[in-house]
C-alpha cells in the first residue's frame, strides 16, 4: 500500500507544470513556465492587487509611489514613470515585471530578457478583468473574490448616501492643472454608483483637462479635490460664483486619502465611502 502511494506521489510530481499564457492591455502574450516567484510591480494599484490577492512576499521590488499595504516599504524602490531605474530591475532578476500602459519600459526590459505585462486599470470593468490576469499569473483561485468584496463595499457606501444628495451636481478635480474625474473614469463611475451628477460628460474621457470657465458656467453644487492642488482653489478667478464655493461644499482629501482615491483596484470600496461621507457631511 505505502509503495503504491509512493509510486503515485513521484508520478505526480514527474507532470509537466502547466504553463500561463497571459495576453496584456497592449495585446502582447507572455508565457510564464511557472507561477512567479520574483516580482517587480511598477504601478501602485497592481502592487495593490498582489498583495490582496495573498503574494505580497514575492515582491521584490516596486515604483516610488507604492507605499500600500505598508510592507511594500521596505523593498527596493525603482522610480517612476519617466524614470524607472531598469538596471535595478534587471538586478533583482524578477520572474515577471508589472508595468502600466502609460510606462515607457517595456520594450527595454524585454530586450533585457525579462518578462513583461502591460496593465492598467482606467475603470471598473478594466479592474475586474485586471483582477482575473493578475490572479491567473500568481495562479490564485477566485481572484474574483476580491471584486466581489469592493462591489458590495460600493453598494454599502451607496446605502449610506441621503436622500437629499442624490442627483446633486459634483466636480471632482483629480490633480493639479484642472484634471478632472470624466464620467467614464473609474472615480467617476464611483460617483454615478452613488447616485450622484457628473459636470464632465463621457465624450471628454476620462480625465481630462478642463477650463477653469468650463467648471464656472457648469456651477457644480459639490467640488472634491485633493489637498495637493486645493491651495488658492476658492481664489482661482470666477470661481466666487460658483454654488459649491459660495456655499462651503468643498471636501479636501488628505493624501492618504488621495492615495486610495486614485488607485483602481482593491480599495475602491474605501474610496467609495470617503465618497459617501463626502457627500452626507457636505451635500
Amino acid at each position: 500500500m505505502l509503495e503504491r502511494l509512493f509510486v503515485a506521489l513521484l508520478l505526480i510530481s514527474a507532470l509537466p507544470v502547466r504553463a500561463i499564457e497571459i495576453k496584456d492591455d497592449l495585446g502582447h502574450t507572455t508565457v510564464l513556465a511557472a507561477p512567479p516567484q520574483r516580482i517587480v510591480s511598477l504601478l501602485p494599484s497592481l502592487t495593490e492587487t498582489v498583495c490582496e490577492l495573498g503574494a505580497c512576499a514575492r515582491l521584490v521590488g516596486v515604483d516610488r509611489y507604492s507605499n500600500y499595504p505598508v510592507q511594500v516599504n521596505a523593498l527596493p524602490k525603482l522610480g517612476g514613470l519617466d524614470d524607472t531605474n531598469v538596471e535595478m530591475i534587471a538586478a533583482l532578476k524578477p520572474d515577471v515585471v508589472l508595468v502600466a500602459v502609460s510606462s515607457r519600459v517595456a520594450e527595454r526590459l524585454r530586450a533585457l530578457g525579462l518578462k513583461v505585462i502591460v496593465l492598467e486599470p482606467r475603470s471598473y470593468r478594466d479592474v475586474q478583468r485586471v483582477l482575473g490576469t493578475v490572479g491567473r499569473v500568481l495562479d490564485v483561485p477566485d481572484a474574483q473574490r476580491v471584486w466581489r468584496h469592493i462591489e458590495a463595499g460600493v453598494a454599502a457606501a451607496a446605502g449610506s448616501v441621503p436622500a437629499r444628495a442624490r442627483g446633486i451636481r459634483v466636480y471632482y478635480e483629480v490633480a493639479p492643472g484642472l484634471y478632472a474625474a470624466g464620467t467614464v473614469s473609474f472615480m467617476g463611475e464611483t460617483l454615478t454608483q452613488l447616485g450622484v451628477g457628473n459636470i464632465i460628460p463621457p465624450e471628454l474621457g476620462p480625465f481630462p483637462k478642463i477650463n477653469p470657465e468650463y467648471v464656472v458656467k457648469a456651477n457644480p453644487a459639490l467640488i472634491m479635490i485633493g489637498s495637493r492642488g486645493s491651495e488658492g482653489l476658492t481664489q482661482r478667478p470666477g470661481w466666487q460664483q460658483i454654488d459649491a464655493i459660495k456655499r462651503g461644499r468643498i471636501c479636501v482629501f488628505k493624501p492618504d486619502e488621495g492615495d486610495i482615491m486614485a488607485r483602481p483596484g482593491p480599495r475602491m470600496a474605501e474610496a467609495a465611502q470617503i465618497m459617501a461621507r463626502c457627500l452626507r457631511e457636505k451635500a
